[in-house]
């Protein structure tokens, strides 16, 4: 297998709101909130559902390999429930290996809203349920060992069993990937993710709000000079300003693709991933994969949700 990909198992909920409705909710544009089962319950009664997608960050980058031609697999906690087979099915159907033996758990499977402002930005609600009580027996030890790449995702750390599934699937990786998820998500594990992005993982996938914020850095220059003495290779996306990937010995950019018709941004940064790792992986070059990153996610944008059509 070319790539497994091991994250939250969310069933993302798609809504269109208005501002009003995020400073009613007293939700911050464009970021990621975890809430409760009530809450999760209270926002849902007010919102009227535009599609249901089997997601969570890294299974959206996975789909994406799936569609490049890759074959891929993903490991995520749901739970023997109605959304849970939903999400099972929702893999199988886009080609994905679900390395993942459903029971009844005591929580249901992990649901995310996700806010669609008029701007195009999105804003998330993520009710984890099951997905993030992971833990390493729930790691299915030989598929990672078979596969080229183990893609990891930050959402998912966290202390406790989470992190123990963390440390059994790189125990048993032969190359690992990891998304630094989210700047809350950094805020939260700052002096843990800096010690995996040292010490264990090869490829770094960040924008730049998170890069600045895992370094305490205030500028791209300080970041590409970490990015070199890092020595491993460290993808920041920038929004419009492009991308640019950092090695020891090489700084490749790659410019955003101009005059889009954006309709949501949600999973630019998981699709950007699939298209880069999917160069990586078939042995292109960093400006090449670069570019597959960027051409992926400037398609998903153009597109409501996470999945290529």
């Amino acid at each position: 297998m070319k790539i497994i990909g091991i994250g939250n198992a969310i069933v993302d909920v798609i809504c269109k709101v208005d501002d009003e409705f995020l400073v009613k909710n007293n939700l911050s544009k464009s970021n990621m909130k975890l809430i409760d089962e009530v809450e999760f319950k209270k926002l849902l009664g007010n919102l009227k559902i535009e599609e249901t997608v089997s997601g969570g960050s890294v299974a959206n980058s996975i789909v994406g390999l799936s569609q490049l031609g890759n074959k891929v697999g993903f490991i995520g906690k749901v739970s023997d429930d109605y959304l849970g087979q939903k999400y099972e099915q929702g893999l199988t159907k886009e080609k994905v290996q679900y390395f993942y033996n459903k029971k009844k758990e005591s929580l249901p499977t992990g649901t995310c809203l996700i806010l669609i402002t008029p701007d195009s930005e999105r804003t998330m609600c993520t009710f984890l349920g099951t997905a993030g009580k992971i833990n390493k027996v729930d790691i299915d030890i030989k598929a990672v060992k078979n596969s080229e790449i183990t893609f990891l995702e930050g959402y998912l750390w966290d202390e406790g069993e989470p992190k123990e599934a963390f440390a059994e699937a790189i125990n048993h990786s032969n190359k690992k990937a990891m998304s630094l998820s989210d700047k809350f998500c950094v805020d939260r594990h700052k002096k843990s993710f800096l010690e995996l992005v040292r010490n264990k993982i090869d490829i770094i996938f960040a924008n730049e709000q998170e890069i600045l914020e895992l370094i305490d850095a205030k500028s791209l220059d300080e970041v590409i000079s970490f990015g070199r003495e890092l020595n491993k290779t460290l993808v920041v996306t920038r929004s419009d300003k492009g991308s640019i990937v950092i090695t020891k010995n090489e700084v490749a950019e790659c410019e955003s693709q101009k005059n889009l018709e954006i309709i949501d941004l949600t999973g630019a940064g998981d699709l950007f991933a699939a298209g880069f790792l999917h160069g990586n992986i078939n042995k292109m070059s960093i400006k090449e994969s670069l570019q597959k990153g960027t051409e992926m996610a400037s398609k998903i944008i153009q597109n409501i949700g996470a999945r290529l059509k």
